[in-house]
This record gives structure tokens, sequence and C-alpha cells, in this order.
């Protein structure tokens, strides 16, 4: 049901090439926990399935089997014992297929939550080659789509697969959170019209993640829902935390160890820093565990501007995340009025300016049409150099490194009127545009950017700032 769908337009169109194309196709569905993925192939397809199974988490190849063996008499009109080899439950499931064959249309086949009936030791992974290799591929009239909240085995196994699965995909879906114009639409689904400052507190709360949108109501203002949701004794995002890691990672506890290091330093961490202060051995696994974040939507890898030889920065960027190592985790179900209680304190506002950051940097394609420059291609980077005995330490959060030799530094500051730039401050950007020329040696031309929720308030000192991006154009919806 196409209608229920916000937003996801490339998607369906993916969706809908898949479903009209005259040879076999092999989908690939993966993002966060959270994120929409099975309600977009459900309402897409309208739950017209020739057959779907979910796996379920952390229970043994067994009660998987038992779940499959179901699917396959609900879907087939069967009435067989539960199978005890995934080869024979899926060449069952071969030849149902093959007998209620309908070359008119496809035959649409969802594993959805694949990498849960993968349990180990299983043999589910290479039956399930042996399906398609042997047979499904050449089936004009098959579209199988496999998805999974455990993003980094969605990778590993299905789209980087070195064997029997190797090339074999027709199409990937990376289902991304809500962008903020995106986050707007379907709260107006449910009669919920806030102001884009609202919109963008909630969002700096619970990102673009439809599942917890959904939880909003509308007769509560931000600050109230906000409450409720996460601050009220058993609210409905109260646990949120340990299922979200736990039910994608294995070895969640070091996972958490990584993010929680993370959430102390807004520019982020090297890999080296990551592992002196986790005290995780910087070898293979901890190269894999940040892979794996980064995968799953959690860590954003930044590169550090002009030095190749610098390692790439590690930054937490999932806002929920952000905001329970920064609140929540002290603060759930203690006051349940907490948010509205510190609404406006130093700690709130600090948060604030901080998760504003991210959520432009997560943006950076609407801040690129307001520049217009959206057609130049950039590196965006951020860049630091520590104090020396002559010079103070400087640092840029984003830095738009443009094709055109200019440089965007960019500034981003989130507040409840217009920005003003005071003496002090001014200094301090001449300062450190100073030392980033200097440190960098960049010779192209550098524009002072401003991104703020009302803009920059004209002064004697604003003029230099070159240009300026507000929180509406964050909102603008793209080409």
């Amino acid at each position: 049901m196409l209608e229920n769908i916000i937003a996801r337009k490339k998607e369906c169109e993916t969706l809908q090439e898949s479903l009209e194309s005259k040879t076999s196709q092999l989908i690939i569905v993966y993002g966060r926990r959270r994120v929409g993925k099975t309600f977009l192939i459900n309402q897409f397809f309208d739950d017209n399935f020739s057959f779907k199974v979910t796996g379920i988490f952390d229970k043994p190849k067994e009660i998987q089997l038992e779940a499959f063996t179901k699917a396959l008499n609900f879907y087939f009109n069967l009435n067989i014992k539960v199978q005890t080899s995934w080869f024979d439950a899926f060449d069952i499931l071969k030849r149902s297929l093959t007998e209620q064959k309908n070359i008119s249309k496809k035959s649409v086949l969802f594993f959805d939550e694949l990498p849960w009936l993968d349990t180990q030791k299983s043999d589910f992974l290479p039956a399930f080659e042996w399906f398609w290799n042997d047979w499904g591929c050449a089936q004009n009239h098959l579209l199988c789509i496999v998805c999974g909240s455990a993003t980094s085995w969605m990778v590993d196994n299905i789209d980087h697969n070195k064997g029997g699965l190797f090339n074999r995909q027709n199409s990937r879906i990376y289902l991304e959170p809500f962008n903020l114009n995106e986050t707007r639409e379907f709260l107006l689904t449910k009669n919920i019209d806030w102001s884009p400052y609202d919109i963008a507190e909630c969002y700096m709360v619970m990102g673009g993640i439809p599942f917890y949108l959904n939880l909003l109501k509308p007769k509560f203002s931000v600050s109230q829902n906000i409450d409720n949701i996460f601050f009220k004794k058993k609210g409905e995002l109260w646990d949120e935390f340990e299922h979200l890691y736990h039910t994608l990672f294995s070895n969640s506890e070091a996972y958490i160890k990584v993010v929680e290091l993370l959430s102390t330093k807004r520019i982020g961490y090297s890999r080296q820093e990551i592992s002196e202060k986790t005290k995780l051995a910087a070898n293979g696994k901890l190269s894999r565990i940040l892979d794996n974040l980064v995968y799953s939507g959690f860590v954003r890898s930044y590169p550090f501007y002009g030095n190749k030889k610098k390692q790439t920065l590690f930054q937490l960027c999932d806002y929920y995340t952000l905001f329970y190592f920064k609140f929540l985790r002290e603060n759930a179900g203690h006051d349940e009025n907490f948010w509205a209680n510190s609404y406006d304190n130093s700690s709130t506002n600090a948060w604030r300016g901080f998760t504003f950051e991210q959520m432009c940097k997560d943006h950076i394609q609407q801040i690129k049409k307001k520049l217009g420059i959206s057609g130049v291609l950039s590196n965006e980077s951020a860049w630091f150099v520590k104090a020396d005995e002559e010079n103070d330490g400087a640092q840029i959060d984003m830095l738009i490194d443009r094709r055109d030799h200019v440089v965007n530094i960019c500034e981003m500051k989130f507040s409840q009127d217009e920005f003003t730039i005071d003496k002090d401050y001014e200094q301090n950007l001449r300062r450190k545009i100073s030392r980033f020329i200097d440190v960098s040696g960049t010779k192209k031309t550098i524009q002072l950017t401003f991104v703020t929720t009302y803009g920059v308030k004209k002064n004697m000192y604003s003029s230099r700032v070159t240009n300026q991006v507000v929180l509406n154009d964050l909102f603008k919806e793209l080409d």
C-alpha cells in the first residue's frame, strides 16, 4: 500500500524495477534497527508474498526451523512435520514454488531478519546459497528479498559474500533514517504540526527513526513527549538501549564500550586512541567492531583534513545513543519530568550545540544546496591542531573542501534566537582561520560559513561571515 509509505521514493523505484524485471532478482535490504525495513517491504507488496519467514532473535536452529516449517505449511497449504535440516527445508520450498509457478507475475519471497535464522553451525547459509544458485537464480519469475537489522552480517555474508552468493545480488537497499523534511512529512500524517525548531529538538533526541517518531502524541508538547517516552517509569523506550545493541551485535559489551567512549568527545577519536582508552587490542577485532558500527549507522568515519597519514576519526552519530549516555542512563525513571525541568540548563544547552553539529553533518547536501554548490564535488572533514609553546590549539568540526578551490569553514550554532558574534568570539575565529591556513598550507579561498537556527545577528563583527545557512534550509527537499 504505497499511500502509507512516507518518503522512500528511490527505494520504491528499485523494488518496482525488480518486480517488473524479466529475470530472477535477489535484493538485499539492510539498515539500522527500527528504521522501517519490514514496514517498507510489507507495505510495498501489500503483504502479498508467495513465501515469508521471519527469524527469531537468539533462538536455536530447532526453533528457527519450526518457524520456517510453519511458514511452508501456511503459504503452500502443506501439512509437513518440522524439518531438522535446512537443506531439506529449502528443498521443500523449491518444490513447492515449482508447483505454484506462475510465469505471468513474480513470486515474491521475503526472508526477514535473515541473520537470526543463521544460528551457529546450523548450515543455514550454505543451504540458502544452494537453493539460490542451484535453482532460484534461473527462475525468471522469482523475486527474493533478504532483510536484516544486523547490518554487519548482511554485508559480510550476502553483500560481500565470497562464496556461492558472490555477485549474485541484483540490488541492495540501505534504508537510512528520515531526514528533517521527511520527519516533518511523517509527523504531519500523525497530525503533529510542529515548528522547524521543535522538530529539530525532537530529531536531536530520536533522529529520523520511524519507530521512535511513531510514539509521539499530537496532544503533547515536544518536552512532554520526551518525558513520557524516555523518562517516565517503564516508558516505551526506557530499556531500548540494551535491546538495540544486544540484538545487533554478538559481543555487544565491546561495542557498547566503544560507543560510550565516543560519546565523550564531540570530534571523535582515532582507532589508536579508541584502543588505548577502551583497552581493546588494536587488531582486526577492533577494526571489525568499528566497521560494523559504521555499517550500522551508529558511528561516522570522518577524515582529517589534508593529511592522509593521520588516522580517520570515528565519531558517534546515532542520536538516541548520544542522548542515552548524556541523560538517560542516570535519569530514566527517577524524574518523570526530567526533560521539562532541565530544558534550559547549561548541560542541556551544551548537548544541543553538539547534537546540532551532528544534524548539520547529516544534512550536508541541504547545506550545499543553500550555498549553491550542489553540483560541485567536495569532501567533508574535520581539522584540529594542539597548542604549542607559541600558539593556542584550534579545532574546526566541519570543513567543506571543494573542487573549485574553495574551503568552507563551517561554524554550527544552535540557539533560540539570532546568534550574536561578540568581540572575543570574532577574535577566536580569526585565530582559528589563521592557524588553519598556516598549519594546513592551503592555497584555497577560505569562506566562513555559519549554520544556525535563525541566522547571525548583524553587528560590527558579523561582516566576517561569508555565507549563512539557517535551520529552515536543512528542511529543504533535495532534487
